[in-house]
């Protein structure tokens, strides 16, 4: 007999983990997903769309409301998953499935527990994260594992090619944890939090760059924060100048100081960042030669307002 199961799914993992669960023949009652927010870019797959087109009921609302907790309990799921979901779920919501309530996170627990750990870890400069399924618990991201895959983060890689890594490899997770969860065979690896770390959430104003610190640091924050996340920026004569690509090179001078327009070279802490990509803001987005030969910014500094 299949066993009865509620996601709560936002996001494309949240898509694609609930397509393999369907997939796998999992009994979906309900599924819990979030309005989109009129201020957010919104360039993934959609899991309300999934649920109407697989005839599951869903609903928008926090899963945490009385209303919708009662809900929980006349369906009496044997497994809750929360994949991308945005809210943390009260202790009171995972006592109730039978055979556990089990997040999918985007890291390789416990390195990178919290938020928006992708761009964190890209912005870091990591050669890897990955996709685990945990037990939840009252404290994020910090229940017992139940598998975990990896993935590399190559130098050029950004936050959104990395991102697609990690969502494939959360379907591989689900699809070979799902079985074993269903049979109440899954393996529990505690975790030890101590080896880990915890990153909060970011706001578009972290995404300003300071000069002063290497060009490797620099390009880490841009391929981090660069699109569809709001860009890293910084300011050149009081005006507002989102970067979206660069490349860091060997070289000294000034921190901030443009060395040369085309190619649109700065200076920073340790090493040249060679910026190939820019918006002022406002403005469309341009290749920085083009920027530069309007503006001929040579001499100047790229700096806070």
């Amino acid at each position: 007999m299949s066993k009865k199961v509620i996601v709560c799914a936002y996001h494309n993992v949240g898509y694609r983990c609930l397509e393999e669960l369907l997939r796998q023949g999992a009994d979906v009652r309900l599924v819990f997903t979030h309005e989109d927010s009129p201020t957010e870019e919104i360039w993934f797959q959609s899991v309300r769309e999934l649920a109407e087109r697989h005839g599951i009921p869903y609903l928008t609302t926090d899963i945490n409301e009385p209303a919708n907790v009662a809900k929980v309990r006349e369906i009496a799921p044997d497994l809750l998953f929360s994949f991308y979901y945005r809210n943390m779920i009260t202790p009171e919501v995972l006592e109730i499935p039978r055979l556990g309530a089990l997040n999918l996170h985007g890291s390789y627990l416990p390195k990178y527990r919290g938020r928006v750990p992708v761009n964190w870890a890209v912005i870091n400069g990591e050669t890897e994260t990955g996709a685990t399924l945990h037990h939840m618990v009252a404290k994020p991201d910090a229940g017992d594992i139940v598998d975990r895959e990896k993935v590399a983060i190559a130098f050029t890689d950004t936050s959104f090619d990395v991102f697609t890594k990690v969502t494939e490899a959360a379907v591989t997770v689900i699809a070979r944890s799902y079985p074993l969860l269903a049979s109440g065979t899954a393996s529990r690896i505690p975790m030890n939090l101590a080896e880990g770390s915890y990153f909060g959430g970011r706001k578009p104003a972290d995404g300003l760059i300071d000069w002063a610190r290497s060009a490797v640091q620099i390009y880490n924050l841009i391929r981090g924060v660069t699109h569809p996340y709001p860009g890293a920026f910084t300011y050149l004569d009081g005006k507002k100048i989102l970067v979206w690509s660069a490349r860091p090179l060997p070289g000294s001078a000034e921190p901030g100081v443009v060395v040369t327009e085309n190619p649109l070279v700065v200076g920073t802490g340790e090493g040249l960042l060679e910026i190939t990509s820019l918006q002022p803001e406002g403005e469309h987005e341009v290749a920085a030669g083009s920027f530069a030969a309007i503006v001929h910014p040579a001499g100047k500094r790229f700096a806070s307002p």
